[in-house]
């Protein structure tokens, strides 16, 4: 049997051998996912695939089994390839049957051609991702999956001569003079005709996205969605179940790294000396889409999916899927000791809040809420605060998302101010041109913690976009879903993320509960104060308000039909008593204080207990802002 180092290391050669013993039966393909799907489940075996999220491009051996857990951006158009061809060696003219799956580049001796009757070649079509890293994933995620690696890596030069002393600059620099480019790689790319000439056939039975113009452009737009967001972006050439994926999933994808330095260099000239139908059509694409899809693979690398899974969540502190036995164990025993844990959180928080134990209380639950369900346009679940009574221009709000930032494992905090407002894309759009979906601020992940500070808003003048990102906001927050602009027409893409307005007074944005901030003392240096919170507490009881926070947001929650009778006695009580003051929303609110508060105790069904606590908390909330009020009145 294949040692570790050759299925991880020469993935080919494991596929070379299944087909070579299938290749008649079109099951070999199966058999191939089947023998890394096995390997896979082996003690520990994910941990020592090499993943693109930790490890520079650089370090990868090119046809190495990685992984990468990332964001689909957009979804390009399918492509055609060669799945299964013959090569004919012009001297013996002996054949010989190869496979494409999982290659950009035709396998081809020095003195092999492929034979291009129809009759000898099986196409097959792929589905390609453009994927990024997850965005505003958290630091001590990324630190916590790279500590669990075990992946062994060194600089690689098997493709490009001293690749580890290049920066991705310098790559920008290849890309925008080829003839760099063309002399580092010209020696390796072997004569398939035998006439000297460098040429390579790739396994594409159209090369639309498989060329690119190596003139004089713009460095590429990796398009990710976030301002000052780094990391690898990939073309993910799925294989099975393209359809089962959307724009905006989180995967994680295992599969073959492609970086062959051939995909970099089909130029215009190439083109112009050639009559050849394919490459006529090729034309017809623009240049700016080839250059889009086609992008060089030492900035863009490519993975060939042999196995890929949507993800439940992206904590590397819970295991990956809740429903697995050995899941459970780990679920039934931090559930054990939840209650000290939320004390604990709730004690941090208040801290954080200066002393202000209701606001802590709320935090909690606004970072455990979660869209569950959607009954005709409404998301259910979602739970926007509005932290109303924060500093203006006051350091204070940037600390309260550092704070939060520790906590959740994707986050973003969004400075209203008028030029971000005026400049920032806020929604997506189709860039028809380069035939491509254009990244915007709300194209997030599910579960992303978006921090709005509206202290920072200053009089002035909103322009037209100014206006628009405005409009989104409230759009997402209201009804959970972001307008995707394809110029004809919009698209609203529904979306899961949890939306903390901080503000001096009410927000000028919708949100589902406001909850005054008052602190209880006033630290002489704001700045040491916060930044002392972080590091008074351990590291290990830190990773436990993590887990607490992720998990509780997964755990199912029902209300008993005694109880759901119960609450609407309740409320009829509470109307006859003020029907002033006590609407449907009032109950629709109080309800969803009344379901995360029971989950934050580790409770999945309303107790009477938790009912009466929940309205509770609402009535000092409530009471808060009246007295707020006041005060702005005899102010006024």
């Amino acid at each position: 049997m294949p040692c570790v180092a050759d299925w991880l290391n020469c993935p080919l050669s494991i596929v070379q051998g299944i087909f070579a013993q299938n290749s008649l039966n079109p099951e070999w393909e199966r058999k191939v996912t089947e023998y890394f799907r096995e390997k896979l489940k082996e003690n520990n075996a994910t941990n020592w695939v090499p993943s693109l999220n930790d490890v520079p491009l650089h370090y990868l051996k090119p046809n190495s089994l990685v992984k990468f857990r990332c964001m689909v951006q957009d979804m390009f158009d399918p492509e055609f390839y060669m799945n299964v061809y013959e090569t004919i060696d012009i001297h013996t003219k002996s054949c010989v049957l190869h496979f494409g799956k999982y290659r950009d580049v035709a396998e081809c001796g020095p003195h092999q051609e492929i034979d291009l009757n129809p009759k000898q070649i099986v196409t097959g079509d792929r589905q390609t991702l453009y994927c990024v890293p997850v965005p505003g994933e958290s630091a001590w995620v990324k630190e916590a999956y790279t500590s669990a690696s075990q992946a062994r890596v060194c600089p690689s030069t098997s493709y490009t001569p001293s690749r580890h002393k290049r920066s991705y600059e310098e790559d920008e620099d290849m890309e925008l003079h080829p003839s760099k480019q063309r002399e580092q790689h010209l020696g390796n790319v072997p004569d398939i005709h035998g006439s000297g000439e460098p040429k390579r056939l790739e396994t594409e039975a159209s090369a639309r996205h498989q060329t690119i113009s190596l003139n004089c452009s713009p460095p590429l737009d990796l398009n990710f969605p976030l301002p000052g967001e780094k990391g690898p972006a990939c073309l993910v050439k799925i294989y099975e179940n393209g359809d089962s994926f959307k724009v905006n999933d989180v995967l994680e994808v295992y599969g073959i790294l492609s970086v062959d330095p051939v995909l970099n260099m089909v130029n215009n000239e190439d083109r112009e000396n050639s009559s050849s139908p394919v490459e006529s059509m090729e034309c017809m694409d623009t240049m700016e889409e080839q250059r889009v899809h086609s992008p060089p693979a030492s900035l863009v690398p490519r993975i060939h999916v042999i196995l890929a899974q949507k993800l439940q969540h992206i904590n590397p502190l819970l295991p990956a899927c809740l429903n697995e036995e050995e899941s459970k164990s780990f679920v039934s025993s931090f559930m054990s000791e939840l209650s000290p844990v939320r004390a604990e959180l709730l004690g941090f928080l208040t801290h954080a809040f200066l002393g202000d134990s209701l606001a802590a209380e709320y935090l909690i639950l606004h970072l455990i809420s979660t869209v569950y369900a959607r009954r005709d346009v409404l998301p259910l679940g979602k739970f926007t605060v509005n932290l109303s009574g924060c500093p203006r221009n006051n350091v204070y709000t940037e600390h309260i998302y550092n704070i939060i930032q520790q906590l959740v494992p994707a986050s973003y905090r969004l400075p209203m101010t008028i030029e971000n407002m005026n400049c920032l894309k806020f929604n997506p759009h189709k860039d028809y041109t380069a035939n491509r979906l254009v990244s915007g601020v709300l194209q997030l992940a599910s579960n992303t913690s978006l921090v709005i500070d509206e202290t920072l808003l200053e009089q002035g003048q909103l322009d037209t976009r100014g206006v628009h990102n405005v409009t989104a906001l409230g759009h997402l927050i209201t009804w959970q879903k972001v307008d995707y602009d394809f110029s004809y027409h919009q698209m609203e893409f529904p979306c899961n993320i949890n939306v903390l307005i901080t503000s001096e007074g009410r927000s000028l944005l919708p949100s589902d509960c406001q909850v005054h901030l008052q602190p209880q003392l006033i630290p002489p240096n704001m700045e040491e104060y916060m930044s002392s919170l972080l590091t008074a507490v351990l590291p290990s009881v830190l990773n436990k308000f993590r887990i607490y926070l992720s998990l509780l947001r997964l755990l199912d929650y029902s209300i008993s039909d005694e109880v759901t009778k119960a609450v609407e006695d309740d409320f009829v009580e509470m109307r006859k008593n003020d029907p002033e003051s006590i609407t449907a929303d009032d109950l629709h609110r109080t309800l969803l204080v009344a379901r995360f508060l029971s989950l934050s105790a580790g409770q999945t069904t309303l107790s009477r207990e938790r009912w009466l606590r929940a309205k509770q908390l609402e009535a000092q909330r409530k009471v808060r802002l009246q007295q707020q009020k006041c005060v702005n009145g005899n102010e006024l």
